[in-house]
């Protein structure tokens, strides 16, 4: 089944929020996370769904992934993307992108973390290259990281 992207409305960012944590616990568990799933929620309703343009992917009705995109002077962003375990591998992620690069001014950028193999594949394969190594001290977790770029 392929899944509806559409807009997300801020009384979805509870589901959102789930979303969130389960694809981040399941997919990268060796990635501290650095807060409370109550601190992951309040954040995503009131920064995420604030600051960014929030969209879900739905299928039967249930979010099963979301993305947060943004622009700035210099093009976009894939702010987030993460998909329910259960549903990665099924085409969910490349709607997001697709979308993403339907919405948004080129150069699109976005962040990912250098061990995070799968998802640095994912965006290998639609077209982005890795355009800098960070050690970590740029992002929250610490966690080295890999800025790509599609143009």
């Amino acid at each position: 089944m392929t899944p509806t992207i559409r807009p997300a409305s801020p009384h979805e960012s509870n589901a959102i929020a789930n979303v969130f944590l389960r694809s981040w616990k399941t997919l990268m568990p060796d990635i501290p996370i650095g807060h409370t799933d109550d601190q992951v929620r309040a954040w995503i309703a009131g920064s995420v769904m604030v600051e960014k343009r929030v969209y879900v992917a739905v299928e039967n009705e249930s979010i099963v992934a979301m993305m947060a995109i943004s622009e700035d002077g210099e093009g976009g962003w894939i702010d987030h993307l993460y998909v329910a375990p259960e549903h990665v591998g099924r085409g969910v992620g490349s709607a997001l992108v697709n979308e993403a690069l339907a919405l948004l001014r080129a150069p699109v950028r976005l962040y990912t973390f250098q061990s995070n193999v799968r998802a640095r594949a994912f965006y290998e394969a639609r077209g982005f290259r890795a355009v800098r190594f960070g050690d970590g001290t740029g992002n929250e977790v610490g966690v080295p990281d890999v800025l790509y770029r599609r143009d």
